[in-house]
């Protein structure tokens, strides 16, 4: 069993352009999960850089509102809203609201940096 604490977990910030807090990851979980779970947070009129993974991805939106896009196509996201990114889609998610945009990502296999590619 892994208990992660929001409170005790620092942030990151990410190659992409956002905050990052990492909850579950191989290298932090005794239990052999094969994902990772992370807290990601985009400031009002701000967006994550163009990118892509060759894992697949479930963003879960916790607040605040914004834009997925994926393979060039928009998708408006909510609160309590989730979008499934295939692998290899290009992908960036816009904040499009007042409020910091804070969502979930899933990724499997868990994230690596060697799996992630820039593309700007």
């Amino acid at each position: 069993m892994s208990l992660r604490k929001n409170s005790e977990i620092d942030s990151i910030q990410g190659n992409e352009g956002t905050k990052i807090k990492q909850y579950f990851h191989p290298h932090n979980t005794l239990n052999g999960i094969n994902y990772s779970l992370a807290q990601f947070t985009l400031g009002p009129g701000k967006k994550s850089k163009l990118h892509k993974m060759s894992s697949s991805e479930i963003y879960y939106i916790l607040g605040g509102s914004g834009t997925a896009y994926v393979n060039d196509e928009p998708h408006h996201l909510e609160k309590d809203d989730s979008i499934y990114i295939p692998p290899n889609s290009k992908q960036f998610i816009e904040n499009v609201g007042t409020d910091d945009l804070k969502f979930l990502c899933i990724v499997e296999p868990a994230w690596k940096a060697d799996d992630e590619v820039l593309l700007e």
